[in-house]
């Protein structure tokens, strides 16, 4: 990735729109299936967003696994009755699941932003695989302004139906960047500018006593780890939501909803 001084990303005759869907109705955004070798073989040539493959496990190194390799797409391999219990249909061992969305390119979300004047809000999931909690996450962070949210290619909601219907459309209009490797897609908004900040309960520091109105990228976790030591450990800065109550966590949604709202406070005030 070329480095700009605030800006990255390719030279801008290059670069690919900022939003790259089209602001659809959400009914016409569907996940769907794609099952037996040479149809998933055909999707996958045809650029297809592939969310996830699952291969039998007795089919052995079949010529699908070595396309889903180059392209970088999360493959897992199963007993057939999990794939049976998917469709019943001659699936031949190979079941895709096609992405209800196009993946945007960070490096251009992020050039796109600094471009446009605008000063960038950006949200990275770390291992929320809960389709509902996605969804939800989407829905807040779209209302929030956000500018994209970041996921990992392994160890993410799959983005289907459900996610979209809980998303009441956000996820239409608001860019989703599949990243191989967090730790230098975090690395990369830092040397773009941009501060990564992770919501954590092991801090006592506040994110009433943090600076969320300059560039910023919020970290949330899974529900069952939260954020993990690697991604904590480059963080710039980590923070807390204060509790007062019995129960010591909040569902990360809601937990999200707190931290952009936040941002959006600080950012008010500073205007």
């Amino acid at each position: 990735m070329e480095k700009r001084g605030n800006r990255v990303g390719p030279n801008q005759e290059n670069r690919k729109p900022y939003y790259p869907r089209p602001k659809a109705p959400a009914a016409e955004l569907k996940s769907e299936i794609v099952f037996g070798i040479q149809p998933v073989l055909e999707a996958i040539r045809a650029g297809k967003e592939i969310d996830k493959l699952l291969v039998q496990r007795e089919l052995g190194n079949v010529e699908v696994l070595e396309f889903a390799r180059l392209r970088g797409i999360p493959t897992q391999k199963v007993p057939g009755p999990k794939l049976d219990q998917i469709t019943r249909k001659n699936h031949q061992g190979v079941i895709a699941f096609v992405s209800a969305i196009n993946y945007a390119k960070l490096e251009n979300v992020v050039a796109g932003i600094f471009d446009e004047g605008k000063t960038p809000l950006l949200l990275i999931l770390d291992r929320v695989t809960d389709v509902r909690n996605f969804g939800a996450i989407a829905r807040t962070a779209e209302c929030a302004g956000v500018q994209a949210i970041v996921i990992p290619t392994k160890g993410a909601a799959q983005i289907n139906s459900d996610a979209m219907k809980t998303s009441s459309g956000a996820l239409n209009f608001i860019p989703v960047c599949r990243e191989n490797d967090l730790v230098q897609t975090i690395r990369f908004l830092q040397e773009s500018g941009i501060q990564v900040v992770g919501c954590t309960e092991k801090v006592s520091k506040t994110l009433y006593e943090a600076d969320l109105t300059g560039p910023t990228a919020v970290i949330m976790g899974s529900e069952e780890d939260g954020i993990s030591d690697t991604l904590l450990r480059i963080a710039d800065e980590l923070v807390s939501i204060p509790m007062t109550g019995r129960v010591s966590s909040l569902n990360v949604s809601v937990a999200n909803g707190v931290m952009l709202f936040e941002a959006i406070r600080q950012r008010s005030l500073s205007v």
